[in-house]
């Protein structure tokens, strides 16, 4: 393995451990649940949004050391960000986890870490979790987001 794979490990496993934005929100306007029935992770998603604005973001739940370390690191990304540039940063993270040629990603770019998850096809379920709950969110819809049938 790589110095640089192993260090993204690290990183991985530091926000698995301390996970950022962990806990609930009593004053949030969107909350969403997600679940993936393959590994069994669950999370709850809160936002905080003012207008078209994410100001604030929290997750609260359990999994794997992927499913919560992508959740902590996408808490951190996409706070401050408008509706339009997350589904930017999903679509850039969904790509990256599945078929990391096809997008540019900077070593220096906080989504980085996850450029080796392609290599485990089923952890790609568990890193995407937390990002089609904060789509759920976004979109203010009703049902658990899932990862089956994707």
């Amino acid at each position: 393995m790589s110095e640089l794979s192993d260090l993204y490990q690290e990183v991985i496993l530091d926000h698995s451990r301390h996970p950022h934005n962990y806990g609930g929100m009593a004053d949030a306007t969107r909350k969403a649940e997600g679940y993936n029935p393959l590994c069994g992770d669950q999370l709850t998603l809160y936002l905080k949004l003012d207008g078209d604005r994410i100001q604030d973001i929290r997750f609260e739940g359990h999994g794997c050391a992927i499913s919560k370390s992508s959740a902590s690191v996408m808490t951190d990304i996409v706070k401050g960000k408008s509706k339009a540039e997350a589904a930017v940063l999903f679509d850039k993270f969904r790509q990256l986890v599945t078929d990391p040629s096809a997008v540019q990603v900077e070593e220096t770019d906080k989504l980085a870490i996850f450029s080796g998850i392609s290599e485990f096809p089923a952890r790609v379920k568990c890193a995407v979790l937390s990002w089609h709950t904060l789509r759920s969110a976004l979109e203010n819809k009703s049902e658990k987001a899932t990862t089956e049938g994707m």
